[in-house]
């Protein structure tokens, strides 16, 4: 009994040490002679410390030396000179961004201070090089954990800003990763009533969404990725919800998703079969065919 209290003790002494370290590393992302350091040691920590968020954002001036880090990475943006030390040490000041957007106490804040526009930048770019990409991909990061909370105020939010055509680019032309999680983002805001009817409100909104998907299924056709395409599949789904989306799909949803071209991709993923399954279902419902089961052209 005795060796086991002084087990617990040992245990809560070490918890108070490396708490200790937290408050010390905080307070020296003040001082950009320490910076550096603290960012690198806090990213480490903030998947250990579950109220690291509201540490960093209740902290004097802290919040304020991670938008600074950002802010001086963007005269390297254009024209494109990051490397790959800027990269990881901007990345690392994104990592506590992407702290403060996931946690429930600091997630409101974080929006009302309208942060992640400021990360929008490194969105834009366009470098294929992997201090760019690595940028692009935390980036993203810090958006993904926002829309993945589910809440309607974040989708609000990102509605009033560029996040879509940002999102839609990557989907276009970055790397797998990058791709996934766009199209993860523009799949949560899709789900999302007010994100879908937001994007089939106008014809050049939904036209966008389905020529960036219609791409990438055909790339996908020739370098599969069922991750990827699981994300695709149900952005398809969900647009065919909307009646509007759902008329035009039936004439521009890509041939590769009505026959067996994913079959081998897809036979380990119950849940993507069927939402592909589901899709077609949708898009067959009330349509007109004639005598042989053929659908007819729109008069």
């Amino acid at each position: 009994m005795l060796a086991t209290g002084a087990a617990v003790t040992n245990v809560t002494a070490l918890a108070q040490v490396d708490r200790e370290k937290i408050y010390q590393w905080i307070n020296e992302l003040s001082s950009p002679e320490t910076r550096e350091n603290a960012l690198l040691e806090l990213s480490k920590k903030r998947e250990s410390v579950p109220d690291l968020a509201p540490m960093l954002w209740h902290s004097c001036g802290t919040i304020a030396a991670l938008l600074q880090e950002i802010v001086n990475i963007y005269p390297s943006i254009n024209p494109p000179t990051l490397t790959a030390h800027q990269s990881n040490r901007v990345c690392n000041a994104l990592a506590l961004l992407q702290c403060v957007a996931s946690h429930p106490e600091t997630r409101s804040a974080f929006l009302t201070a309208h942060i992640p526009l400021f990360l929008y930048p490194f969105l834009h770019t366009v470098s294929k090089t992997r201090p760019f990409e690595y940028l692009r991909l935390t980036s993203l990061g810090v958006i993904g954990a926002l829309v993945k909370t589910d809440e309607q105020e974040v989708i609000n939010f990102l509605l009033t800003t560029e996040i879509i055509p940002l999102c839609l680019r990557i989907m276009e032309s970055g790397s797998e990763l990058s791709k996934t999680v766009a199209t993860f983002i523009l799949q949560k805001i899709l789900l999302d009533d007010t994100g879908l009817a937001y994007i089939c409100q106008t014809y050049e909104r939904f036209s966008h969404v389905a020529m960036i998907l219609g791409k990438m299924v055909l790339q996908l056709s020739k370098e599969p990725s069922a991750r990827l395409l699981k994300h695709v599949v149900r952005c398809y789904l969900r647009l065919s919800d909307n009646l509007r989306a759902r008329e035009a799909l039936r004439q521009c949803l890509p041939d590769q998703l009505k026959d067996s071209t994913f079959a081998q991709v897809l036979k380990d993923d119950a849940t993507t079969k069927r939402w592909l399954a589901q899709l077609v279902k949708n898009l067959q419902e009330g349509q007109v065919t004639d005598a042989r089961g053929i659908p007819l052209a729109p008069q």
